[in-house]
């Protein structure tokens, strides 16, 4: 639900910074990549691994920061993979923009999603220990 959910963003502001606003595709990406990574962090922040990285509320915050930090450096990777493969896909293969991008997230979701299971959230919820 939370990929889906940064799969939708990326593809609504990919689509309203190049076709809307004339932007360039890397660039469209780029924003589109980030605006979709900050709400997969919320959304695993309070849903995916909810019961994660509580062990005192006073330390709460800071933590939160900290994975913050932690989910945006190994994200940064998978957004530059994302837009070496969607360019690699659209400008290179030829594939439309909207294929290309899903070819793209895909290839980054793997990327972003075991490294942050691994070293973002270690302490996961019993119910995600298969991750």
């Amino acid at each position: 639900m939370v990929g889906a959910s940064g799969v939708g963003v990326d593809m609504a502001v990919l689509h309203g910074l190049v076709a809307g606003c004339g932007w360039a595709v890397p660039l469209g990406k780029l924003l589109a990549a980030e605006a979709a990574l900050l709400n997969n962090f919320l959304w695993n922040e309070v849903w995916t691994f909810r019961g994660a990285n509580t062990r005192s509320p006073s330390g709460r915050w800071r933590g939160v920061a900290t994975r913050l930090l932690r989910f945006q450096a190994i994200c940064v990777a998978g957004i530059g993979l994302a837009i070496l493969s969607l360019h690699g896909l659209h400008a290179g293969l030829g594939l439309n923009l909207y294929l290309a991008n899903l070819g793209a997230i895909g290839l980054a979701t793997a990327w972003n999603f075991g490294l942050n299971a691994w070293l973002t959230w270690p302490d996961r919820p019993a119910w995600a220990t298969h991750l």
